[in-house]
């Protein structure tokens, strides 16, 4: 898909923010610092439309990205970060589950994981999470460009099996260093447009 237009439109906190355009809506969720700001940035072919940030744990509210004035990638708080209070956390959770629950306009949320690894615990809660609110899920293994060709497809493997992805959600590989697997993306994007 060729971006021409995208602007971050509001950091929301709560219902009451949410934009007003009913746009549809695909939310990020990841690990902190699993690579949620490249992967739009490399969608978007933007330097950093989406800060990325060495320290974990910055990404505090819902950011609603407009792409093309015709949908919202929306970032939502990483996960797994231990230097965050629990209070802190509890907040974020409420935040989410508020957006996960009660958003109309969302159409499916991209869970970023790290293709190197095992999904984490916390990837797995993640993963149990959206499928317990039926929301479909489109799951990125990033950092594809850091294993060897040979050994990808034991990779993606063991990411769906770790998982116990459902049939219907989708697995992509996808390297935000080469862009392999961006246009996989856009694709599973525009298949629930």
């Amino acid at each position: 898909m060729k971006v021409n237009q995208a602007e971050i439109v509001i950091s929301a906190v709560s219902e009451k923010q949410y934009p007003e355009a009913r746009y549809p809506e695909f939310a990020l969720a990841g690990r902190s610092n699993v690579g949620k700001s490249s992967l739009i940035n490399r969608l978007i072919n933007r330097k950093n439309l989406a800060r990325t940030s060495s320290k974990p744990g910055k990404t505090q509210t819902l950011n609603f990205y407009l792409i093309n004035e015709s949908i919202y990638f929306v970032d939502v708080p990483g996960y797994g970060y231990a230097q965050v209070s629990k209070k802190e956390r509890a907040k974020w959770g409420g935040m989410m589950e508020e957006y996960f629950k009660n958003r109309e306009t969302l159409q499916a949320v991209i869970l970023i994981t790290d293709l190197r690894h095992e999904p984490t615990e916390d990837d797995i809660q993640m993963y149990d999470y959206l499928k317990y609110f039926e929301l479909p899920v489109i799951v990125i293994g990033t950092k594809l460009d850091k294993i060897p060709k040979t050994k990808r497809y034991k990779h993606i493997k063991r990411s769906k099996k770790v998982l116990e992805m459902d049939p219907e959600d989708i697995f992509i590989p996808f390297s935000a260093e080469t862009s392999e697997g961006k246009e996989d993306v856009w694709n599973a994007i525009r298949s629930f447009m």
